[in-house]
């Protein structure tokens, strides 16, 4: 199965997470190719939708290794850090010693949150259930990220939902999140875009637009 594009795999996911609609969930889409994914989504459970904005922190001199995750907080104006202390244990290294990227990180989230939501503040996730929506998943850093910032942020329940990821991460990520809806779990996945017709990317009016509905 390949998916017509963005709609049709919120289409799909939306069917699979109908058991959650008495819970008065908030969908959580990853920005920017999650947010359509997340707002179909969202439409069919009658739930609130919003962004979850998380930003990785790479190690020093190596971007692409993370030694933790940065997300945003209550209220848009606290972060919540998540560290990786066996990755750091392994580098020696402390959470003090990438205090320059944490800075740099929660700048350009500072920057992502007014472009995307102009000023309007995240919605309270305190004692909620939170579904966490991305388009696809490689690796799966990000959305580990994002599931582990979404439960520091005070979520009682947190359900992972995307349309195609690889069955080895498929694994990882059922230890870390409640529940994890995942159609498509391929044993090679080399580009999310091959499993759509259509991977137009996702511009920021089109985030704007689909958060002030």
């Amino acid at each position: 199965m390949h998916y017509t594009d963005r709609v049709h795999a919120g289409q799909v996911l939306g069917a699979r997470l109908l058991y959650l609609r008495d819970d008065d969930p908030v969908i959580l889409g990853l920005p920017r190719g999650g947010v359509p994914v997340a707002a179909v989504v969202a439409e069919l459970l009658a739930a609130e939708l919003d962004v979850v904005l998380v930003g990785k922190v790479g190690a020093p001199g190596a971007a692409e290794l993370a030694v933790g995750a940065v997300g945003e907080g209550r209220h848009g104006t606290e972060w919540v850090e998540v560290r990786a202390d066996p990755v750091l244990a392994l580098l020696e290294l402390s959470w003090s010693d990438v205090a320059d990227t944490v800075a740099r990180v929660k700048a350009d989230l500072t920057d992502r949150s007014h472009r995307l939501r102009g000023g309007v503040r995240p919605h309270s996730l305190d004692g909620r259930t939170v579904v966490v929506v991305d388009d696809g998943v490689a690796t799966g850093s990000t959305v580990e990220a994002a599931v582990r910032v979404v439960r520091g942020l005070g979520a009682q329940r947190v359900v992972l939902a995307v349309p195609v990821a690889p069955a080895n991460v498929v694994d990882r990520l059922t230890e870390i999140a409640d529940d994890v809806i995942c159609p498509l779990a391929p044993d090679d996945l080399t580009a999310v875009g091959q499993w759509y017709q259509d991977f137009t990317q996702v511009g920021d009016a089109e985030v704007r637009e689909l958060l002030a509905r």
